[in-house]
């Protein structure tokens, strides 16, 4: 991986997860290898979507969940905006993606990220300038 990567909120789950060994390590090796690189990239929705899973999915206490979202926090952030919001849903449409799909992307997309590391798109898929990795394959 060359370039800026933006990190999707179920990747960084495997990170805190034990239940598939195999996918938290390798998603470990990824993140880990980006940030000493310097180029990983989240966004506030990554932010909002990795607590709800970890307590609602996980069953992680709020304390314990926050402290998790807190290890990325450092992260570079992408925040959402009214534009930015209208810029997804035009996405969405066009690429026929979801809208929380869709605010990733172009969250990847603002941050000029070349690579979206997810399992929840298609490997090898190109929105613009970025194109999806799946850390799993």
């Amino acid at each position: 991986m060359s370039g800026r990567t933006f990190l999707d909120t179920n990747v960084l789950v495997y990170l805190f997860s034990s239940d598939e060994p195999g996918k938290q390590s390798r998603a470990l090796s990824a993140v880990e290898e980006l940030v000493r690189r310097g180029d990983a990239v989240i966004s506030t929705q990554v932010m909002q979507e990795l607590y709800a899973v970890l307590t609602r999915k996980l069953g992680l206490e709020a304390d314990a969940a926050a402290r998790c979202v807190e290890s990325i926090a450092g992260l570079p952030v992408v925040e959402s905006d009214g534009t930015f919001v209208l810029d997804a849903i035009r996405l969405a449409g066009a690429a026929r993606l979801s809208i929380w799909d869709a605010l990733v992307v172009a969250a990847a997309q603002r941050a000029d990220c070349t690579t979206l590391l997810t399992e929840d798109l298609n490997a090898g898929q190109r929105f613009g300038g970025v194109v999806v990795r799946d850390p799993f394959e």
